[in-house]
């Protein structure tokens, strides 16, 4: 196994090795949910405060066992619609789960749950204020990027597709674009990857990591579909590391003419 099978990345200058961050809703049991994200390999694991309250009875088990996969945990504003909703719901998360790392999802529209650029920017630069490590979860428009390094994010998350939807990377060439004008930025494609070769098209385009919840947690075999994610991300690293063949419009033989010598029958 070569040096960069294993590289490290940082985030909020923290290292991590692996480049994988997943879900922890939607499984069809916490057993199932331990086991899957142990398979995936992730260190990273979101949190959604207004579905798994650890001040609440039920909430307080699932806390239990998150705390006992030793992972770091990002909570999320997932269902906020509003910039005072998402900071209240992320003052409430820093203290009852004792961290200031933050996904940060401001809804705008409820149909394709598309985040609202401008309040996730507004959200960001107070957060941020607040003394919170954002991870904004974004449409793929690098204008939004832009803004929201400037206002602080050290890290950034635009979606591949809709949330849930499993299609995938709809615009490479837009993903590409904020990667080639956003170089030093973590880049971590978040939401619409339903299979492995989604991962892989994503690692090959540069992105450093993929955030994911219902590709493994709704699959028929879910710690099987981790199993298989790791193994993407990690084969999509390294083809971004080893680089590409570059794309011909005609073909080209793979065994030159040129120079070979030339057999015939007596």
């Amino acid at each position: 196994m070569t040096e960069t099978t294993n590289d490290i990345w940082r985030l909020y200058g923290r290292p991590f090795s692996s480049r994988l961050l997943i879900g922890s809703a939607l499984y069809p049991s916490p057993q199932v949910m331990c086991e899957a994200i142990r398979a995936s390999g992730a260190e990273i694991v979101t949190v959604s405060l207004r579905r798994q309250s650890p001040e609440q009875g039920g909430g307080s088990a699932f806390w239990e066992q998150l705390k006992g996969l030793n992972k770091t945990l990002l909570p999320n504003t997932a269902g906020c619609h509003s910039v005072k909703e998402a900071v209240t719901l992320a003052q409430m998360s820093r203290e009852l789960f004792e961290t200031d790392w933050l996904k940060l999802e401001v809804v705008g529209d409820d149909y394709n749950l598309q985040p609202d650029p401008l309040g996730t920017v507004e959200a960001a630069e107070q957060l941020i204020k607040l003394g919170f490590k954002v991870f904004p979860y974004c449409t793929d428009d690098l204008v939004i990027c832009q803004r929201l390094r400037d206002v602080g994010c050290e890290v950034l998350m635009p979606w591949g597709s809709p949330i849930g939807t499993g299609r995938g990377l709809m615009n490479p060439y837009n993903l590409q674009t904020i990667r080639e004008r956003l170089p030093d930025m973590p880049l971590i494609v978040d939401a619409g990857i339903g299979k492995p070769s989604h991962a892989v098209q994503a690692m090959e385009l540069g992105y450093d990591g993929i955030l994911l919840n219902t590709a493994v947690a709704q699959a028929s075999a879910p710690v099987v579909m981790a199993e298989a994610f790791r193994a993407a991300l990690l084969a999509g690293r390294l083809a971004r590391l080893a680089g590409a063949m570059p794309e011909r419009q005609t073909a080209a033989p793979s065994t030159p003419t040129l120079g070979m010598p030339f057999w015939h029958q007596q």
